[in-house]
Order: C-alpha cells, then structure tokens, then sequence
C-alpha cells in the first residue's frame, strides 16, 4: 500500500466510474483497477461494490475516504506553508441546480481558471442536487440549508423570483391587473411530482388554486418557453434579465425570495483548493440582482 494508490482510490471514489478516474490520472482502467483490488488485498476489506452505476463505496470504504482525505488535507497544507505563495491546485467536482449552473457560474469559470490554472473543474449542474455526503460532489450549492451530514455550510446569496411573460404574449390576451386575471392565462411551470425541492412550489405559495398548464422539470427549458411566448411563468430575476423582451408582472405583489447554500464535506472543506472555489462563488454570486 502506497500513497499514490490511496490518491488513485480518492480518484475512483469520487468519480465512480473507471473510464472516468482514468481520464483524469491518464491510466488505463485496468490498471486502475487492478490497483483498487490490491490496496483491497493488503487492506483485507472491501472498498467498493462493483454497479452498473460505477464504483460505489462500501461502510469500509466511506471510512477509508474520510481517513484518507484528511491525509491530503494535511499534505497541502504543509506544502501550502512551505511556499512563499500558496498555489492551488486538483480537481474540484461542483454540484449545482440548473439554472444558476448554466446561466451564472459556467461563464464565471474562466475568470476562476484564470486565477487558478492548476485547478480543473467538474460543473455538475442538474435538474436536482449532487449530493456531497454520498460523495456525487466535494461542494454542491443547494436552495436549502442542510441540517444533517458532516457538513461546512455557507450562505452565498439571497435571491428573488417574480412572475414574466413577454410584451407579444401580453399584447395579445386579456390585461392583467391582479392575481384573480391570471385564471385567464397559460401558466409555465414545474412537473409537480418532479419538483425536487419544496423550495420551488412557488405556485403553492403564491398562487393557490392555480396550475401550470405547460410544465417541465428544467427551469431553462421553462425560461426558453416563456421568453417564446408560450406563457406566463415565475423565473429567477438572474435568468429573466437576460431575456430584455419578458416583462416583469405584478412585482409588488408576486415576488418570492429563496437562498443559495453552499455545501462542502468537512473532510475537504480546508482544502486550499475548496477554500479558493468557495470565495470564488461567495464573490459571484454577490452580483446577483
């Protein structure tokens, strides 16, 4: 047992699928996993159970993930204070929802590489949450704070929601002057036995007794529906001002705030890789409207 193999476990673990470790650590899958069976064999354990969704960690190898993540922890940091200039650098896997995934952070990465060169990055942005305690991710920005998991939660931003149609879709039907008139429209929204977080019945909260005709799980393919005039939908202001033809209707009366929380297993939060990538978010999202 060596260290490179225990860094090449840390590799599968949190990829899960061979091809995918032996993309980043540029061997072949089948050294990779002949080298997991024999740090298995002197381990005398088991360290994953062979899926057909991957590798997947036993009790034994969720232990070992913890222990060995603090080894690394600790390597960095003494190389980090061994330095004049702390130099980050790795793989960080980003969990986040999809809409703030694709519209926010995907074009604020090349700033962070910029700064960073040496870290690669892994944006998961989903339809639902990448979950760091089953290890899917090392961070994931969630729109509720988590209350269980060996977890470092931060607050990032505050945002609001409001209800948008465009200037043609208003032009052409009945005036909206209070709740009541929206019986009358062709409402956007999720498919309420997809919606994967109570944050986002915002129809519930807002407007009871309504129901979205056109639905979908993905709050871009709703975007794209109401900036093409299909109907009336509650968005993010962050992905509703990109589209400069929605309008912003009722804003005194139908507005919604929720939060951005970011997450990170304990185990790697002191990472100086996660600490860079967790200001990094802090900062941009900062300029959110």
């Amino acid at each position: 047992m060596n260290w490179d193999d225990l860094k090449l476990f840390l590799d599968v673990s949190r990829r899960r699928k061979l091809d995918d470790a032996a993309a980043q650590t540029h061997l072949d899958a089948t050294t990779i996993s002949r080298r997991i069976k024999r740090l298995e064999q002197d381990l005398g354990v088991t360290l994953f159970e062979r899926t057909r969704r991957g590798h997947v960690l036993t009790v034994a190898g969720e232990k070992l993930v913890a222990r060995v993540e603090a080894m690394e922890t600790a390597s960095l940091d003494i190389l980090a204070e061994s330095t004049t200039e702390q130099s980050a650098e790795g793989r960080i896997r980003l969990g986040v929802t999809e809409g703030l995934g694709s519209t926010v952070i995907a074009p604020a990465l090349g700033r962070f590489k910029q700064v960073h060169p040496k870290i690669d990055i892994d944006l998961i942005a989903l339809s639902g949450f990448v979950s760091v305690p089953k290890r899917q991710a090392d961070m994931s920005i969630l729109l509720a704070r988590p209350s269980t998991g060996r977890l470092k939660v931060r607050k990032l931003t505050d945002y609001s929601l409001h209800l948008y149609g465009t200037a043609r879709y208003l032009a052409d039907h009945s005036q909206i002057r209070s709740r009541d008139d929206l019986q009358a429209h062709t409402l956007i929204g999720y498919v309420d036995d997809l919606i994967y977080s109570a944050q986002l019945h915002y129809f519930d909260e807002l407007l009871p007794g309504l129901t979205p005709q056109l639905c979908s799980p993905s709050i871009v393919a709703q975007v794209e529906m109401v900036s093409a005039g299909a109907g009336l939908g509650i968005l993010p202001t962050f992905m509703a001002d990109r589209f400069p033809g929605l309008v912003n209707l009722l804003p005194d009366d139908i507005c919604v705030t929720r939060t951005f929380w970011l997450a990170i297993h304990e185990d790697v939060a002191g990472l100086t890789r996660n600490r860079a990538m967790s200001d990094f978010l802090v900062e941009t999202l900062a300029r959110l409207p």
